[in-house]
């Protein structure tokens, strides 16, 4: 078993792994910029070391100083949470290099998926269904317009090395294709230093579903339900949901399954993160995989009653999985709302600053993972989530109105949030019903 291990993050998530070693008896080592030092990853660890200024360069993105701070603390595990070095390759390398256990996949792993383009290729050879489109990427805007004509219109164009919904852009016919190209290189380039794009078939009206993995360095593999992640902004994730009121066990099943075969083929191990297109006409597309865990992790552990943190831990550990898919009993309805730092109002401009007043909603069912408490100053130098506020219920029923209970007592003051957003999204006749896809938002935005 790991003795000591360093989380390389920051904010809930960073807290989250903590309490995470904790309850198995493993030493937690925190790291944190300047910026953070207030924050409570760094009070509850049992170690904590700065590793820098404010920018993300110079701090969470800075490998050598990561590394030098595992080194320091004799930490022999680093957990990277999501975001910042969580899908880089060779920081897990660099980390298997220093004798560090790193949580998560293998960097080769990591690399072959982290290309979209690849990745997709892969999971076609695997025999799992992949969206139409171009055949890994797309050199030209010749190419572009041609292979648009034949898969036909709606398109996207997606950078290949992308994700957080930048480097992504939509043609609607072949005008737009010269000009959403340009856009998407330009943006994959500034974003990922990297500009290059693949097309798919855009479909309207889909669903947004992702299959939970676990998976040990034994060759086991299972899947621990879907997430419905459908209410996105810009395709930013918003609202998430398990199990997806458009599934049937049966589909559960096909989708269930083909994510595993497909982490089988590439010898996938710790957790991950199959993500599909669930169309209209009932079909299932691959879209991408994500090589950590997730944000909306909790919504999984709610209807499985698993802490998908400490499996991690045990994988990574040499552990077997002691979980069945037989054995895996998905119990009611879970709903996770992202509450972010942001002014909905005004276009969802981050808004730092002193939290004044910080209540958490109680009562049966309601779990809050958060960072943030009254007094607590909001950097504006990373990304705005603040609390992520989960709910369960017997029932889709009882957690919609858990949900709308929990967002009335949430209370924060001295900045923006994105509370009120989700008290008009979760009250909608569409979200009420399950009725939802990936355009909602821009259909109520719109007045539809």
């Amino acid at each position: 078993m790991i003795s000591k291990l360093l989380i390389a993050n920051r904010g809930e998530i960073a807290l989250r792994i903590i309490r995470a070693c904790r309850e198995l008896g493993i030493k937690s080592v925190a790291i944190f910029s300047e910026a953070d030092r207030d924050s409570l990853h760094v009070r509850f660890a049992d170690e904590a070391v700065c590793i820098g200024p404010a920018p993300s360069a110079d701090s969470y993105l800075n490998p050598p100083r990561i590394i030098g701070a595992a080194e320091i603390c004799n930490a022999d595990a680093i957990h990277p949470g999501y975001g910042f070095l969580a899908e880089n390759a060779t920081f897990a390398d660099i980390c298997k290099a220093n004798e560090i256990k790193f949580i998560g996949p293998t960097a080769k792993v990591i690399s072959l998926m982290g290309d979209k383009a690849t990745a997709k290729e892969t999971m076609k050879k695997a025999g799992v269904p992949v969206i139409p489109g171009s055949n890994g990427t797309v050199s030209s805007i010749n190419e572009a317009e041609r292979i648009a004509s034949d898969i036909g219109f709606p398109v996207i164009l997606k950078a290949t090395a992308g994700g957080g919904g930048k480097g992504m852009r939509i043609a609607t016919g072949q005008k737009e294709i010269k000009q959403q190209f340009t856009i998407a290189r330009n943006e994959a380039e500034v974003n990922f230093g990297n500009g290059a794009i693949y097309i798919e078939k855009y479909f309207l009206n889909a669903r947004h579903v992702e299959i939970q993995i676990l998976a040990d360095e034994r060759g086991n593999v299972i899947h621990l339900g879907e997430r419905d992640c459908s209410i996105q902004r810009r395709h930013q994730k918003l609202i998430e949901e398990s199990p997806s009121p458009a599934f049937t066990p049966e589909l559960r099943k096909k989708m269930g399954e083909a994510a595993v075969r497909g982490a089988q083929y590439v010898d996938y191990t710790n957790a991950g993160t199959v993500e599909f297109l669930y169309t209209e006409d009932g079909q299932f597309y691959f879209m991408e995989m994500n090589t950590r865990i997730q944000v909306e992790h909790p919504v999984t552990e709610m209807v499985c009653g698993l802490d998908l943190v400490k499996e991690q831990i045990r994988v990574a550990s040499g552990e077997s999985l002691n979980i069945k898919i037989k054995n895996i009993d998905l119990r009611g309805h879970a709903i996770e709302c992202r509450i972010n730092a942001e002014d909905s109002e005004r276009d969802f401009i981050p808004s730092a600053g002193r939290i004044t007043s910080f209540h958490l909603p109680g009562g049966p069912g309601i779990r809050v993972d958060t960072h943030a408490y009254a007094s607590y100053i909001v950097p504006p130098n990373y990304d705005s989530l603040l609390a992520k506020l989960i709910v369960h219920g017997n029932a889709r029923e009882e957690a919609l109105v858990r949900m709308e209970r929990a967002l009335d007592e949430f209370i924060v003051e001295g900045i923006h949030t994105t509370i009120p957003f989700h008290q008009s999204v979760i009250k909608t006749k569409q979200f009420q019903q399950g009725q939802y896809h990936t355009g909602l938002l821009e259909e109520l935005k719109n007045g539809n």
